[in-house]
C-alpha cells in the first residue's frame, strides 16, 4: 500500500470539513464537519501506525480508538446543546445565538412610597431583571 494515498484523502477530509465549520450556520451541519474533520484525523492516524513500525504495537489504532471515544461524547453533548437550542427558539440557526446570554428584559420598578409613571423613574438601583424578585 502507498501510503500517500490515504494522507491525501485524509488532507481532502479535514479541508472540506474545515471548510464545513467555517462556511455552515445551521448547528447540526457544524456537528457534521467537526466528525469530518476527527476522521481525518483517525485516517491519519492508522496511516501513520501501518506505516511506521514503533516500539509501540497498534498505537496509531489505540490513539483512534481514544479519538473515537471522545468524538462520541462531543456528539453527545453537541446533540444536547443543539436540541435545548431548538426547544429555546425553534430554529438551530447560529447566527441568532448569543454568546453571552439570552437577552434579558429590564424592568422598572416604581419607588415604594410614591406611584409614579413607571417611564419616569431613573435607571439605577431601582431596576430589576424581569422574573426576578428584589430583596
Amino acid at each position: 500500500m502507498r501510503p500517500v494515498i490515504p494522507y491525501v484523502t485524509a488532507a481532502a477530509l479535514f479541508g472540506l470539513g474545515s471548510y464545513g465549520v467555517l462556511r455552515r450556520r445551521n448547528a447540526v451541519l457544524l456537528l457534521m464537519a467537526v466528525e469530518l474533520m476527527l476522521n481525518a484525523v483517525n485516517l491519519i492516524l492508522v496511516t501513520a501506525d501501518a506505516t511506521v513500525r514503533t516500539a509501540v504495537p497498534a498505537g496509531g489504532q489505540v490513539f483512534t480508538l481514544f479519538v473515537i471515544v471522545l468524538a462520541a461524547a462531543e456528539v453527545g453533548v453537541g446533540l444536547a446543546i443543539v436540541l435545548q437550542l431548538y426547544r429555546l427558539r425553534a430554529d438551530v440557526a447560529l447566527d441568532t445565538v448569543r454568546l453571552d446570554g439570552p437577552a434579558q428584559d429590564v424592568v422598572r420598578l416604581p419607588p415604594d412610597d410614591e406611584a409614579s409613571d413607571p417611564d419616569a423613574a431613573p435607571a439605577g438601583p431601582d431596576t430589576a431583571v424581569a422574573g426576578m424578585v428584589p430583596r
